[in-house]
């Protein structure tokens, strides 16, 4: 007779299948090593048969635990079906939300926003994740991710919050040092790159300026920028919230992205989650000048 598998176990195999170690997944699942080993071994003679390979090199899936992904993905996903709908049931806005962002909306704009939803919802305890990374929303990583985005997923919720402009910064110091910027194309100045794709030089305001610095997130390119090390284009609402920077004078803002605020459609009827998508929609209403001049 067949034996009934334990959900929790199919969890571990799942947690330890994506981060490839027992301790990366006992850490992710907060337990201990021997808990996760534990559970693939019984989930193991369970089945009767062998899911992981132990090498030198880190675990390897059989053919058996290949062949238990996908049917332990659909548990997962009727499992976090129900909690999403059980906890839909709640009326006070109360509780904790998990709520991923980009650092570029984090540097500075969270606590601001904070500040006001903390004062209209004090029983809401907000839980920040500070990420580049698009948190899974269908797997209950997060309940609620600020995103710039063009495409939203067909299973989660979203609404436009603005787009931003960008514009260029410098240190006050940086410019003294290099006048006649716009009279000859920014040659002898540099500019600070977010990546290795430097094609947008050509197009920028400044097209013989060269990239001395390639720095991946905004406040290490505002940071940079304030002690001189050259020009930034920015969102217009990270570098006017710095009083060590100024836009460069004569160079236009130029279009940026759209920010949205992204949910899965079970959780709109969680009343902390629909708090906190009311809220933030009114805060970007109301500031649409920050992001928009």
């Amino acid at each position: 007779m067949a034996k009934d598998l334990d959900w929790d176990h199919l969890r571990i195999f799942l947690t330890t299948m994506r981060t490839g170690s027992f301790r990366k997944a006992a850490e992710k699942l907060g337990v201990n090593h021997g808990t996760v080993h534990r559970a693939i071994s019984a989930l193991e003679t369970d089945l009767g048969t062998r899911i992981f390979d132990r090498t030198t090199s880190g675990l390897q899936l059989t053919q058996s635990g290949e062949t238990l992904i996908e049917p332990a993905e659909e548990m997962e996903a009727q499992a976090n079906n129900i909690s999403r709908k059980i906890s839909g049931l709640d009326l006070v806005p109360s509780g904790t939300i998990r709520l991923s962002l980009p650092p570029a909306l984090s540097h500075g704009l969270l606590t601001d926003m904070l500040i006001g939803f903390s004062k209209a919802y004090p029983e809401i305890s907000v839980r920040a994740i500070s990420t580049n990374r698009v948190s899974d929303l269908k797997r209950l990583e997060t309940d609620i991710s600020l995103r710039v985005a063009m495409n939203v997923d067909e299973d989660v919720l979203g609404r436009k919050l603005v787009k931003f402009v960008q514009a260029v910064y410098a240190a006050p110091s940086y410019l003294e040092a290099n006048p006649g910027l716009s009279e000859n194309g920014g040659e002898g100045a540099h500019w600070i790159a977010w990546n290795d794709q430097h094609d947008w030089v050509a197009n920028s305001p400044f097209p013989k300026a060269r990239v001395r610095h390639v720095l991946p997130e905004v406040s290490m390119q505002i940071e940079a920028a304030a002690q001189g090390l050259g020009l930034i284009k920015v969102p217009a609402f990270n570098g006017d919230a710095d009083p060590r920077l100024v836009r460069v004078p004569g160079v236009p803002v130029q279009p940026g992205y759209n920010i949205w605020l992204l949910y899965h459609g079970d959780l709109r009827r969680v009343s902390r989650v629909r708090a906190f998508v009311d809220f933030a929609f009114e805060y970007f209403a109301s500031n649409r000048e920050l992001f928009t001049r």
